[in-house]
Parts: structure tokens; C-alpha cells; sequence
């Protein structure tokens, strides 16, 4: 495949999803007139995804931003396990302060509620 096969596997991967979500439109709409034939519909979908990807493909312009996508993502530098487990534990703290304190304020606004409310 060579240096662009993240571009060429991209486009094979939005063919391919722009099939499924093809195929459920089409069902969906076409059910609301008739039982749906699904050859019709899956081979449709395919051969307009098809027809899709390859056009996209062979647009410059579409070619030329998927491969400047591609060279990017491989200039991130991906956090190692070690990174992301502490990164957790920190979001799961944060999130248990949180419910904390806003289960302090719910508990206060509640007891004034009802100070008001007799």
C-alpha cells in the first residue's frame, strides 16, 4: 500500500459506513410505502458508497486533506499507560469531590425549601 495506506484505508472505511448508513435510511423511508427490498437497497447503497468513495478519492483536493489528517495524527504523541491510568484516577476523584459537594448544596437548598415552604 505504501506511505499513504492510513488515506486509502480511510476512504475504504468511509465507504463503508456511508453504505450502512445508506442502507438504514433507506429502509427506514422505504418502509413507510412498502416492505422494503433489501438487495435492492443493499446493493444500492453499496454502489452509491462505492461510487462515492472513489469519486472522493480521486477529487485532489479531498486526497490532498485526508493525507494532511493522516500526517498529523502521526505527530501526536499518545500518552503511555502509565499516563493514562493516573489521568483516571484524577477524573474519578474529581468526579467524586464534585458529587460531594453538590449533594452538600441539594441537602442545604432542601432543609431552606422546607424552612420556607411551612
Amino acid at each position: 500500500m505504501g506511505p499513504n495506506k492510513y488515506v486509502h484505508l480511510l476512504f475504504a472505511v468511509g465507504s463503508l459506513i456511508l453504505a450502512f448508513l445508506l442502507t438504514k435510511t433507506s429502509t427506514w423511508v422505504w418502509s413507510y410505502f412498502a416492505k422494503p427490498n433489501d438487495m435492492i437497497i443493499k446493493g444500492g447503497a453499496l454502489l452509491l458508497a462505492g461510487v462515492a468513495g472513489f469519486l472522493a478519492y480521486k477529487n485532489e483536493r479531498v486526497f490532498a486533506a485526508a493525507y494532511d489528517v493522516t500526517r498529523e495524527l502521526e505527530k501526536v504523541s499518545w500518552p503511555t499507560r502509565k499516563e493514562t491510568s493516573a489521568a483516571t484516577v484524577v477524573v474519578i476523584v474529581t468526579v467524586g469531590i464534585s458529587a460531594i459537594v453538590l449533594s452538600g448544596f441539594d441537602a442545604i437548598w432542601l432543609i431552606l425549601a422546607n424552612l420556607v415552604m411551612r
